[in-house]
């Protein structure tokens, strides 16, 4: 299972995107007040002090990203059954994208709030839709491949 390219890619997927959890989408300082916006929840600290911490719409995000995470383990399980595996990389192609415009969005808006910039977790959140895309290539070519086999018996 493992010695298959997209089945790394695949992982690298669900590596990505659970370390994309607990990293910043955004973060900004202003004065003595650090904003952290995480895919989870947006974080307020004054003083070193957590004064608040905001949950919805951003858990969303979180929600998205575990769920895609889920897909994806899903898709490497089904090794055995190519089309279905392009039909599941296919659904977690539409959840990652929800994944990149909540991300967008939400540091969009906390850009025009406050001054900061973007962080890690968009860029984890990239590399897995990257990561599924080149996926879903291999199983196709691995599925043509087959299919050209067949033929020629």
């Amino acid at each position: 299972m493992w010695q298959r390219i997209q089945s790394v890619f695949l992982g690298i997927v669900i590596l990505s995107l659970l370390a994309g959890l607990f990293f910043p989408i955004w973060v900004g300082k202003e004065a003595d007040v650090d904003y952290g916006l995480y895919p989870i929840n947006l974080m307020i600290k004054q003083n070193g002090q957590i004064t608040t911490s905001q949950y919805f719409p951003f858990s969303i995000t979180a929600i998205l990203m575990v769920a895609a995470a889920t897909i994806a383990i899903m898709e490497i399980r089904r090794f055995d059954n190519r089309v279905l595996q392009v039909k599941f990389g296919t659904l977690n192609s539409l959840l990652l994208a929800g994944v990149m415009i909540c991300d967008v969005i939400f540091a969009n808006k906390m850009s025009k709030d406050y001054a900061g910039t973007y962080d890690i977790s968009l860029y984890f959140t990239f590399a897995a839709v990257v990561s599924n895309w080149l996926a879903i290539r291999f199983i196709r070519r691995d599925e043509k491949l087959v299919k050209d086999s067949n033929k020629i018996r």
